[in-house]
């Protein structure tokens, strides 16, 4: 049986050195026989020895947890196994490669996840890792050894880990080392000297790993003045690739200014319309902003600079960091987002971070958006032909009885202003105006049955119908976008407000839990499973599916999916898609806490649709903030 509290955590001790073949993992075996010496319970989880002899010879002398075999499309991966390693509990136990990318249909994406659920149980840890596989220093690194490094940690791991052991070398003597064959093959190191271990960029890892040694002893030395500090660093959210680099320097500024990190991510109209290229690399970045402890936050409004600045204002920012936006040089440019912050906001630090591949990367996006542009539905094109043959026929009508070509003019006017207010793509309000003056033109202007147009007069009119058509629906689809964002924030308002009532008038935890479970579905139209908690243990979870979503809803019900809950219940983490915890899950499970305090596990289904939003996300974690104080105060 799992015990749901351990006395303590377990402390995390990281071997860290500055490039591969420093003596990391030898130096954590000499100190775990160390440990063992003075009667440590010592086991080895994983260790990769890269087939050097002298750190094989060290691994003999301490228990060995068998690695775990998995199969996976025809190939076969050795992994440490994390349920043999929490079922033997030792006090220390040695897993290598921190950084590490676990198989497919592991519990965890990631090899710390792995480190992080031992230490929760209360075992202590021992690991390595580089200094190129730190988050924040991605970039850096890359620019200095041209190689990209795929298997990186998030930056917490690294500063909040108990103790941070430097294994330091010098540099001619790992180049030595690798020469004599002791790190790789002489065909690999011949191939490592000619790329990665010139000597030039192992002096600047070596200078980066000292220094990053160096602010993880001064954030901590801070610690103690941390509540005096004023600094809020802002950087914001897009779907760019790119985005990732200015999230790194705004971390990297967070750390060094020992401030707030807030990542905003501002949704609006177009938002609902992103490709699946597009969304994956959003997630990727929200995902990269999460790891390095951002608090992650949205706002809904098609003016992007506007609501940047008001959330700034609100919340206190004093710096802000963005990409640099590219822009073809035009003399009809329009004023850019930091253009529009810097009259918004006066005050406000705007940090610019420049990217090579920034004008690439917006090219593709103008690209989308014009080629999203051109899109036609066949309900909008039946609602503009029939409102044209409407408007055609009442202009015959107006002919006939003697009204002249201005009432014909001003009656077609009013169906580009019909056609933009009905219809849902941009384009029939553009298009419809130059269809109007065709038939105006060809049906009511001498010659009739022609586009020959014989007065100048008549055209000075088409022309001028053209541009006051153009203006009125420029105009409407604008009301109709802040309509569309109006209506959402008014009635996710309107979802918070029920609930907080919904939960107040409620007397029991059964009142709660249905209660919760209806203003989740209100939302986010799903099916929603409650697992309560009964005696410290999860109980029969309440499936609420009132509009038969899905035929069978026992889907849910499957021990793989409740040992998913009692997973989020034990490690009071969320699992499921979306996150890098159990993602063959068909629910997303999140828990109902208030500080260590779990009082139940929600289950969001991700079958009906397996995306949601940043601003979904946000509105069920301000619901089950609510759900969690209505429990607490139930209980007192």
């Amino acid at each position: 049986m799992l015990v749901l509290e351990e006395a303590r955590n377990g402390k995390l001790t990281i071997f860290f050195g500055y490039c591969a073949g420093v003596g990391k993992t030898f130096s954590m075996l000499n100190t775990a026989h160390q440990k063992s010496v003075e009667g440590v319970d010592v086991v080895i989880g994983y260790i990769e020895s890269h087939d050097r002899p002298d750190t094989q010879n060290l691994t003999y002398g301490l228990e060995k947890i068998p690695t775990k075999e998995v199969l996976y499309k025809g190939h076969h991966f050795s992994e440490f196994d994390l349920d043999k390693a929490l079922n033997r509990h030792p006090q220390l136990i040695l897993v290598d490669e921190l950084a590490h990318t676990n198989a497919p249909t592991s519990r965890h994406k990631k090899r710390y996840s792995d480190i992080e659920e031992l230490l929760r149980a209360g075992i202590d840890v021992y690991t390595t890792v580089n200094v190129q596989h730190i988050e924040s220093l991605h970039d850096v690194v890359e620019s200095i050894t041209k190689v990209k490094v795929n298997e990186r940690i998030p930056d917490y791991i690294f500063n909040d880990a108990d103790d941070v052991r430097l294994i330091d070398i010098d540099i001619n003597d790992l180049i030595e080392r690798l020469k004599q064959g002791k790190i790789y093959s002489k065909t690999q190191a011949k191939r490592a000297l000619e790329n990665f271990f010139i000597k030039d960029n192992l002096i600047a890892l070596r200078e980066i790993s000292l220094r990053k040694c160096a602010d993880r002893i001064n954030l901590y030395a801070k610690d103690e003045n941390k509540q005096f500090l004023k600094e809020k660093i802002l950087v914001c959210l897009g779907t760019s690739p790119t985005n990732q680099k200015v999230i790194r320097t705004a971390s990297k500024m967070a750390q060094a200014f020992h401030g707030e990190f807030t990542a905003l991510y501002v949704e609006n109209s177009d938002s609902q319309e992103l490709d699946s290229k597009a969304f994956q690399q959003l997630k990727k970045n929200i995902s990269l902003a999460k790891e390095l402890q951002a608090n992650i936050v949205s706002t809904y409004g098609d003016d992007i600079a506007y609501q940047i600045s008001q959330y700034a204002k609100t919340a206190g920012v004093s710096k802000l960091v963005l990409g640099r936006s590219y822009q073809k040089k035009s003399i009809f440019n329009k004023p850019t987002i930091v253009d529009k912050l810097t009259k918004l906001s006066p005050n406000l630090d705007i940090y610019i971070i420049p990217d090579n591949n920034s004008s690439k990367q917006n090219l593709n996006s103008l690209k989308y958006q014009y080629q999203n542009s051109l899109k036609f539905s066949t309900r909008d094109s039946c609602i503009s032909i029939s409102t044209l043959l409407i408007i055609t026929i009442l202009a015959y009508l107006a002919q006939i009885a003697g009204f002249d070509i201005t009432t014909i003019i001003l009656l077609y006017v009013l169906s580009s202003c019909i056609i933009g207010s009905l219809t849902l793509l941009s384009i029939y309000s553009f298009v419809i105006p130059f269809i109007n003056v065709c038939l105006i033109n060809y049906l009511f202007i001498d010659p009739k049955y022609s586009l020959e147009i014989i007065s100048s007069e008549y055209v000075v009119v088409l022309i001028v119908m053209i541009v006051v058509s153009f203006i009125i629906n420029v105009l409407n689809f604008k009301l109709k976008k802040e309509k569309n964002s109006a209506s959402l924030r008014a009635y996710s308002m309107e979802v918070l407000l029920e609930t907080s009532q919904k939960l107040q008038q409620a007397k029991t935890y059964n009142d709660i839990m249905k209660e919760t479970c209806v203003q989740l579905n209100k939302w986010l139209k799903r099916i929603i499973i409650f697992y309560p908690v009964n005696r410290k243990m999860l109980d029969k979870p309440y499936i609420y599916n009132p509009n038969n979503l899905l035929d069978d809803s026992n889907i849910f019900l499957t021990e793989k999916e409740r040992t998913v809950a009692k997973w989020v219940y034990i490690n009071n983490k969320n699992a499921g898609p979306t996150t890098s915890t159990l993602q063959e899950a068909k629910a997303l499970y999140l828990s109902i806490r208030r500080n260590d305090k779990i009082y139940g596990v929600i289950g969001i289904d991700m079958i009906s649709n397996k995306t949601l939003s940043q601003y979904e996300k946000n509105l069920i974690k301000t619901i089950l903030n609510e759900v969690s104080l209505a429990m607490d105060s139930l209980e007192r």
